[in-house]
């Protein structure tokens, strides 16, 4: 089943499922209006949206329309919870060393994770704005989960049935503020602005065998003004897989339905598949020749982010952006 939220001037955008070639859609009204009812009640909603689905992919449905992703919110607008993992070592291994420093042991054990601002959401076509390009803006091609319920302590394998949905991120980080932010012993804040989400979310089930063992076996291509430069493997390099990412953040609280638990930056060993962040390429530029090279991004810069599945169609839709100026 795929979802996706569309705008209407409210917070939370009416719920509509979605073909699965993304091609039709149909609003899901008189079974739910917002994604999040959906899962607030999972057990009683998703069988009627999954019926809708059926009948939507037979082309039987009578209400359906044409699917627009860029009338597309976020799947889920905003979120109670949006908690970002670092899941693909790799990354953390590049960007350390091209400043010298070694990876500790615990790092290979023990999930890094944030916790972002999951009030304001962009959607997958929406501009992202900043006050100053000079704030090293970077996107990060990332996969993500939203989950139901998962009580305080639960274990990886409980933590990893509770994912309901899967979604494509691109979540945005300002370089230059980071470090200053990190200095201060406390975490990022300014340097991590509002994340965006692809057009629509997915049950693990449209995935086929490509979700196995918690992952997303699949390819995540990512390019920057209209040139691809990442075609990175998003599932046998993932370190930690989602159901550590749920149980390492439920450890002390119970995690509720439509918490958001991100993968972090996909990252690969083999450098001849790209990057999915500037922030890697400028990692292997000075790993390879003692300097970045690479700038960040500029105002007017695009960048598209997709994942196509083995049959070579979009999985979730692309996230589409522009950088634009604030104002």
């Amino acid at each position: 089943m795929k979802l996706a939220s569309y705008k209407d001037g409210s917070r939370d955008g009416q719920l509509v499922v979605v073909s699965r070639d993304l091609a039709s859609a149909h609003y899901a009204t008189g079974i739910a209006s917002r994604m999040q009812q959906l899962l607030d009640d999972w057990s009683f909603v998703s069988p009627q949206l999954e019926d809708l689905s059926h009948t939507l992919n037979q082309g039987r449905a009578r209400h359906a329309f044409a699917f627009d992703p860029a009338q597309c919110m976020a799947p889920l607008p905003r979120a109670f919870q949006w908690a970002d993992g670092s899941a693909f070592i790799n990354h953390v291994e590049l960007v350390r060393k091209a400043r010298g420093a070694e990876v500790p042991a615990s790092f290979h054990e023990d999930p890094l994770m944030y916790q972002g601002g999951s009030d304001d959401f962009l959607g997958p076509c929406d501009d992202a704005r900043f006050a100053s390009a000079d704030w090293g803006i970077d996107f990060e091609s990332e996969v993500a989960v939203v989950t139901g319920d998962v009580p305080i302590g639960a274990s990886a394998d409980t933590a990893l049935e509770g994912v309901r949905l899967l979604l494509l991120v691109n979540d945005w980080s300002l370089r230059n503020l980071i470090p200053p932010e990190l200095a201060k012993g406390f975490g990022f804040l300014q340097g991590k602005p509002a994340t965006a989400f692809g057009p629509v979310a997915v049950t693990p089930d449209e995935l086929g065998d490509a979700w196995r063992g918690g992952r997303v076996h699949l390819n995540l291509e990512s390019a920057w003004n209209g040139k691809r430069v990442g075609l990175c493997d998003a599932g046998d390099e993932m370190t930690f897989h989602f159901g550590q990412l749920i149980a390492h953040l439920a450890k002390t609280r119970n995690v509720r339905a439509g918490s958001i638990v991100g993968s972090g930056t996909v990252s690969n060993k083999d450098w001849s598949r790209g990057y999915s962040c500037i922030a890697e390429k400028r990692a292997i530029e000075t790993i390879e020749a003692g300097a970045p090279k690479t700038a960040f991004m500029q105002f007017g810069d695009t960048i598209r982010i997709e994942m196509k599945g083995t049959d070579g169609m979009s999985v979730f839709g692309a996230i589409q952006q522009r950088v634009a100026p604030l104002g």
